[in-house]
């Protein structure tokens, strides 16, 4: 088929490009900078300049590449910024605006699947059960990916709720926003997360492209889990922290959650549906394979 990727040259972009192509697809991708360009070039994209918050760009990238699916990728998580205001403000446009841009750009170039990126989200207020049905929480943040959810999914698309993503890319500022979110009310040592390897996430992509899926998926592993077991290990792999000084910061955490009572049990997300009707099967199914992979250098 012919795939358009808007924003191909982000962290799971550049790990779907080379998938799509491999099982032979042509890809159109899209950055925002000129420097990037000769990169999709190289992962076998045609490459093109696109500014996703400019709607006449976005209609006439889509109308020149004619493809039979659009992919939206678009972010500005980068590594070097991931989880600043500045990052979080520009990604909730992009999926917002963005979002409304590449379906209109869809509609009027008469293509008929659109696979959207989303996010699986914080754990809200009283837990859930991990299924897709179950509402989202309502801070301003969840609202731009419910508003992403709802449009897509209305036009017909396929929604894909990606947990936490690790691996070649990934892992640079994930320590200074896992101290900043455990910092908020309510998530503790305890609270269990779903993490997903790039990959992975990348295969089950090529998946709901292939199968002109619609609907919402979560995009995670086998094993949601608490941060008081992956944080440790995430810090190894990612070589941001050493292990002592971790274990040290962790200790104190759980001490002021301990005295506190913000220690819970809550269940992780389920990536059932997505198994079932995508057909995925996962590379690194445990966060387990995936952190000791990236340890030991075998991750990419």
């Amino acid at each position: 088929m012919r795939v358009f990727v808007a924003g191909g040259s982000g962290v799971l972009g550049r790990r779907l490009v080379p998938q799509l192509v491999a099982r032979g697809h042509h890809v159109t991708a899209t950055t925002r900078t000129v420097e990037k360009l000769r990169l999709l070039e190289q992962l076998g994209a045609a490459p093109i300049l696109m500014n996703g918050l400019d709607a006449a760009q976005v209609g006439e990238a889509v109308a020149g590449a004619e493809p039979e699916v659009i992919v939206h990728h678009m972010t500005s998580l980068s590594a070097a910024r991931a989880d600043t205001a500045w990052s979080r403000v520009q990604t909730g446009r992009l999926r917002s605006e963005g979002t409304d841009h590449l379906l209109a750009a869809a509609e009027g170039a008469d293509v008929s699947h659109v696979v959207a990126q989303s996010h699986a989200g914080d754990i809200p207020p009283g837990g859930w059960t991990g299924r897709e049905q179950v509402p989202r929480e309502s801070p301003e943040w969840s609202q731009v990916i419910k508003q992403l959810d709802d449009a897509v999914t209305k036009a017909g698309g396929a929604v894909l709720r990606y947990g936490r993503l690790y691996g070649p890319g990934a892992n640079t500022a994930h320590l200074a926003m896992i101290q900043e979110r455990m910092s908020r009310p309510g998530v503790s040592g305890n609270t269990p997360f779903s993490w997903v390897h790039v990959d992975d996430a990348a295969a089950a992509t090529v998946l709901a492209v292939e199968r002109k899926a619609e609907g919402i998926f979560n995009i995670v592993d086998d094993e949601p889990a608490p941060i008081r077991e992956w944080l440790p290990l995430l810090a190894e792999s990612a070589g941001v922290m050493a292990p002592g000084r971790m274990s040290a910061w962790l200790e104190d955490v759980l001490a002021d959650e301990s005295a506190t009572g913000l220690e819970t049990d809550r269940p992780g997300l389920s990536n059932t549906k997505a198994k079932e009707q995508l057909g995925w099967v996962l590379r690194y199914p445990s966060w387990r394979q995936g952190f000791q992979a990236e340890l030991e250098g075998k991750g990419s």
